[in-house]
């Protein structure tokens, strides 16, 4: 069969039709396999709705803002506030120069401009207007400054975007923004109409749609310096943590402010103790001298370790510790005021003893115990007087060298006198010859020189420990009237003396008078709603300048939320902070701070019951390579602390 010369074979649509759909068909795969890879698609969101006032991105509002007017100076610094506030943010600036020789001729027409305009004004007999001879004097130093090099010109355009959850969040944040920069004279407005502009001039692809700009000196532009955060560091003092907010070291000197007291509050478990160990081992080393009360036996293994003295108090320990003792103070007006200062002191003292303090329960109540009569409190004050007066011991200085009398004096005292001082002596009875003789009723034998003091009361009735506690304080602030050096006082379980009105009230006394003495008072506790729902719980707080908040328990937060007065964001995470975060307060200054400590440091001061288990057990295989009671599980306390 021929065909004819020239002729090309009939096509067959079908197959044609065919390979069409099969390239169709792999150009589809190969832009579905190019798009799957594509950055974009994991970082858009599932939505995005523009409308007038703000913009919805997935489940999430926003609002994008810009800024049209500025103070006619502005200062260093005032943008701060907007990149330290703690809310979601997105924040532009866009600088364009300008040539110098441009704004020469521009400031040239604008002076001669508002001098026509004033001389004008002038003739007409008007009143001077002095908003415009200010103009001038701007203008005509902008000059003088462009001219010789001094000063360049920039257009200056901020934009920032706020999101929020919901819409009654966003309006919310979009107010405190708004009267954030408005307090400053600085004037924003949300781009109305212009959000889509503004979502684009805001993300990261240097694009102004917005193009709202000011006119800005090389002065003026560097107070927008943007990379400031909130910074808590000083040239001297002892290292607290790093700043998580910028990464930065927290360095510190807690008596650099108005006084030198702080408070730890956390729940049990959080890292409390841990904390306030670290810094009485760092200020060691800066010679402040450390005392301590320790109820539950947390700082023996830092003692050992530094040399320091441990004290523990019980009924069966040899230590004994006299009430009655005087402080031998270099001031003559404190040493005219020894005596009677003591005298007030013993009384709440007794009090306590005898039953007649209040019993601060749960939730702030109090519960009366057997108060002493006003005829009990005459008689109790007179048989004190008698018994240093048998002694030898008056308001004379000169006489309180002398031997001080005991409480075993003070019961022979109220047994041989009249009124009430024979029922007062029997309620008086076991701390002199019954259950609680010896510890509290003979004269101390305890005088410590030492840079760590440490006074144990794990191993004490629960009813001593109160009157230990107390008794201890005036010890140890008697010894810091008598020999002013700097010292911090730290008082663990504070609970435990807030819960009696008479040794709140001491406790509250030692924050206030601490400062004269260069001593510094750090209260610990987890019994947040307990210290804070007293009358002296809040007074020790605000006479406190350093405040740690660790993680707390829900039920304190808002405690804690209404006192020191937090944020939104700070209340949410004060309850999910991980062990050796919070809140770190220094005067009107706070960070969240990340404690930090060596594994030397760490190995010393650590209760967790697994480090311990492990360090001793090292000990014991007769493991020195490391310092003594070190091992590097710091890491397993806080993360990253290595």
């Amino acid at each position: 069969m021929a065909f004819g010369k020239g002729k090309k074979p009939a096509v067959d649509p079908v197959a044609v039709a065919q390979q069409q759909r099969a390239r169709e068909e792999q150009e589809v795969q190969a832009a579905f396999r190019k798009g799957i890879t594509a950055l974009r698609d994991f970082i858009a969101p599932s939505s995005l709705e523009f409308k007038s006032t703000h913009f919805q991105l997935g489940t999430r509002y926003a609002r994008t803002y810009y800024v049209y007017g500025y103070p006619r100076q502005v200062y260093t610094g005032w943008l701060s506030s907007m990149v330290n506030l703690d809310e979601v943010m997105d924040m532009s600036m866009y600088i364009y120069p300008v040539e110098s020789q441009v704004v020469l001729e521009n400031l040239r027409k604008k002076v001669t401009q508002l001098e026509a305009g004033i001389q004008i004004e002038a003739e007409k007999g008007r009143v001077r207007d002095p908003g415009k001879q200010a103009a001038i004097m701007d203008a005509e130093e902008m000059r003088d400054k462009l001219q010789v090099g001094e000063e360049r010109f920039f257009r200056f355009g901020l934009y920032f975007t706020i999101y929020a959850t919901s819409m009654e969040e966003l309006e919310f944040v979009s107010h405190k923004v708004e009267s954030m920069l408005g307090q400053q004279l600085v004037y924003s407005k949300a781009a109305t109409s212009q959000q889509e502009q503004g979502l684009n001039s805001t993300i990261p692809q240097l694009v102004d749609q917005l193009q709202i700009r000011r006119n800005m000196s090389t002065g003026a532009l560097s107070t927008s310096f943007p990379f400031t955060s909130a910074d808590l560091t000083q040239d001297n003092g002892i290292l607290y943590g790093i700043n998580m907010h910028n990464s930065g070291l927290v360095i510190f000197d807690r008596f650099s402010l108005e006084n030198g007291n702080s408070v730890v509050f956390a729940k049990s478990g959080a890292g409390k103790s841990f904390t306030v160990k670290l810094e009485a081992l760092r200020s060691m080393m800066f010679g402040t001298e450390i005392f301590i009360i320790d109820p539950e036996n947390e700082y023996q293994r830092m003692c050992e370790a530094v040399g320091g003295a441990y004290v523990r108090l019980s009924l069966n320990s040899a230590t004994r510790i006299n009430p009655f003792d005087l402080p031998r103070v270099v001031d003559s007006e404190e040493a005219d005021n020894a005596l009677r200062s003591n005298l007030i002191t013993l009384h709440g003292l007794l009090r306590l003893m005898m039953g007649g303090a209040q019993v601060q329960m749960q939730g702030g109540s109090g519960a009366m115990m057997p108060a002493l009569a006003p005829s009990e409190e005459a008689d109790l004050d007179a048989a004190l007087i008698e018994t240093y007066a048998k002694a030898g011991i008056t308001n004379d200085p000169l006489t309180h060298t002398g031997t001080p009398p005991t409480i075993a004096d003070l019961y022979d005292t109220l047994l041989h006198m009249g009124g009430t001082g024979p029922q007062l002596a029997q309620r008086l009875r076991k701390y002199t010859t019954g259950t609680f003789a010896g510890i509290f009723s003979q004269q101390s034998n305890t005088d410590i020189n030492n840079p760590l003091v440490v006074f144990n009361l794990r191993d004490l009735e629960d009813e001593l420990r109160p009157v230990a506690m107390y008794i201890v304080l005036n010890y140890i602030w008697n010894k810091t009237k008598s020999d002013q050096k700097k010292r911090l006082l730290i008082v663990d379980e504070a609970w435990q003396l807030m819960k009696y009105e008479d040794s709140a009230n001491f406790l509250f006394s030692l924050a206030k008078r601490a400062r004269k003495y260069n001593l510094g008072i750090t209260t610990i506790t987890q019994d947040v709603e307990d210290f804070m729902g007293s009358r002296m719980g809040r007074a020790i707080v605000a006479n406190a300048s350093m405040q740690f908040l660790l993680k707390q328990s829900t039920s304190a937060v808002d405690v804690l939320s209404d006192v020191f007065k937090l944020t939104s964001e700070e209340k949410k995470r004060l309850s999910q902070f991980p062990v050796g975060q919070g809140l770190f307060f220094a005067g009107q200054n706070h960070v969240h701070i990340q404690v930090v400590a060596s594994p030397t440091e760490t190995g010393l001061i650590t209760t967790n019951p697994d480090q311990v288990q492990q360090i001793n057990a090292a000990q014991e295989a007769g493991d020195f390579s490391q310092p003594q009671g070190t091992i590097d599980l710091s890491n397993r306390l806080y993360p990253g602390s290595a």
